[in-house]
């Protein structure tokens, strides 16, 4: 079975060269050469080869060189042709010697043909020249993707060939048509805007930049292009940086924070490098008040940090922001009132040019003109109270109907106000007790506020021991607080009988002095 070489395009171009040789010539050679010319084509590269004296092994190999070899040929049998023909006008030859130069002329005609047709359909191909990733104003990274087509052929083949027919300028291999370009993840989704950006016409040695929203930040994609008749490449690319930035931007995705006051917060923070000068930056803090302290650590091996610097091949770095809080409000540290700073990263080479910003206050546009990195970070004081009851004494002894009276203070240790301080007793059973006072409108910070606790036992109280729970409430934020239950012991004595004692005294006596006056009688026997 015999595969063919030539694909429908070829086809069509042979049978548009078969048409246009009937409509020139109407002798039956020119016929038969065109019948010849289809038959030739669609036979294999082989075949070919052991019938026409133009065709090198090679040429398959090296298609550009075929097509000049087949050229050449193809130019010396025309002028040979035409020089024939005018010997013949002239009556110098037969017919005989023009018909047979007239077949070498189509012989090389075709071949030539062929050789085109063969550089023609070679593959075309679509390559990435560069990628690069950077960030203009707003948060969004971008991507600058740069393409280019490089078919091998194309550079040579428009050196030496002329298209003077419609259907060889159609199929000109320098300009690939439909070019669908589009940036995948590593789960093959498109992470790009837009989707898919198209390039019409694609000509050889002008390449074609496009622009790109990065929706998912990457440091690596996947190019994807489709191109020409449905060919398709997809190419996972390391982005290049926009060395002419000179700085490392910052970003973090906890960016705003509540904090309690006297706790401690992190913001942890990605620092990519965007610089072809200096791989060594300072971390530093704008706009921070001075009730607050704050360090910079490394991520992995937890190192404080005031400088950092990206080894070879490394852009991108982990770190931390820890912010300290001061136990109570102050002046630039108010309560639920939001901090707003920034955290920056300046090149080494500025540092003296900059200077120290630790003292200043910048606004965002100052730190836009100072073209280094930054990230806007804001913190919000948050506070909650805390109940402390301090009670004096928590044992007491009464009798059966006496009042015992508790005094008990209470304390705002917390870092915010509390509302509505709420003292409630749990006595035993039939005890009668009071409260004042039952409620304490509010307590500020460190404030306290004294209660007093009436305890009165019933007069059938049996003697013994007894515990009266003591437990404290608020809000605070409209959050609610409980404080430390406290537990009053309480102990009834038993009341005396004073006419069975003063028997009972008489009778001690009695017996002491019956046994003084028989001491003394027996002495004296």
């Amino acid at each position: 079975m015999v595969f063919l070489k030539y694909d429908v395009r070829q086809v069509y171009f042979i049978a548009t060269l078969m048409r246009n040789n009937m409509n020139k010539l109407f002798s039956r050679t020119a016929f038969l050469l065109s019948a010849v010319l289809v038959i030739v084509l669609c036979l294999p590269a082989g075949a070919f080869a052991q019938s026409g004296s133009f065709f090198n092994e090679r040429d398959n190999t090296y298609p550009l060189m075929g097509l000049k070899r087949s050229k050449t040929a193809y130019e010396s049998a025309r002028e040979e042709v035409e020089r024939q023909r005018d010997l013949y006008a002239k009556g110098l030859i037969s017919k005989t010697d023009l018909n047979r130069a007239e077949t070498s002329f189509s012989d090389a005609e075709v071949n030539y043909q062929q050789s085109l047709l063969t550089v023609l359909f070679e593959a075309q191909y679509v390559s990435v020249l560069n990628a690069t990733k950077y960030q203009a104003e707003g948060t969004r990274k971008r991507v600058r993707i740069t393409v280019s087509n490089a078919a091998s052929s194309s550079s040579e083949f428009k050196q030496f060939v002329e298209f003077e027919d419609e259907l060889f300028r159609s199929l000109r291999p320098d300009i690939i048509h439909d070019v669908y370009v589009s940036l995948l993840n590593d789960e093959q989704a498109i992470v790009s805007l837009p989707y898919e950006a198209k390039i019409e016409e694609l000509h050889y040695g002008n390449p074609i930049t496009l622009e790109f929203i990065l929706l998912q930040d990457a440091d690596a994609v996947t190019v994807s292009i489709i191109y020409g008749s449905g060919s398709s490449r997809l190419l996972k690319v390391f982005l290049q940086k926009d060395a002419s930035v000179n700085k490392a931007l910052m970003r973090t995705e906890q960016f705003s924070q509540e904090v309690e006051l006297g706790g401690t917060t992190e913001y942890p923070m990605s620092l990519e490098l965007f610089s072809g000068e200096s791989n060594t930056f300072k971390l530093a803090i704008v706009n921070f008040p001075k009730e607050l302290n704050y360090r910079f650590t490394d991520s992995v091996t937890g190192n404080r940090l005031s400088q950092f610097q990206f080894t070879e091949g490394v852009n991108t770095r982990e770190i931390g922001l820890n912010v300290f809080l001061p136990d109570r409000p102050t002046e630039n540290v108010v309560m639920d009132v939001a901090i707003l700073f920034y955290a920056v990263a300046i090149p080494r080479e500025r540092i003296e040019e900059i200077g120290d910003l630790s003292n200043r206050t910048l606004t965002m546009a100052e730190l836009n003109d100072l073209n280094i990195g930054y990230v806007a970070l804001e913190l919000v004081p948050r506070g909650i109270g805390e109940i402390l009851v301090r009670a004096p004494q928590l044992f007491h002894t009464t009798k059966a109907n006496e009042t015992v009276v508790v005094s008990i203070d209470v304390v705002n240790e917390g870092t915010r106000r509390l509302d509505n301080v709420r003292v409630e007793m749990d006595p035993p059973l039939n005890w009668e007790e009071r409260i004042e006072p039952a409620v304490v409108t509010s307590l500020e910070i460190n404030e306290e506020s004294r209660v007093n606790l009436y305890i009165t036992p019933p007069l059938d109280v049996s003697p013994g021991r007894y515990e009266v729970r003591v437990r404290t409430s608020s809000l605070s934020d409209d959050l609610p607080i409980r404080g430390e239950d406290k537990t009053i012991t309480i102990q009834i004595e038993q009341e005396a009988n004073v006419v069975l004692t003063l028997i009972i005294i008489l009778s001690i006596v009695g017996l002491v002095v019956g046994i003084v006056v028989f001491g003394i009688r027996l002495s004296r026997r």
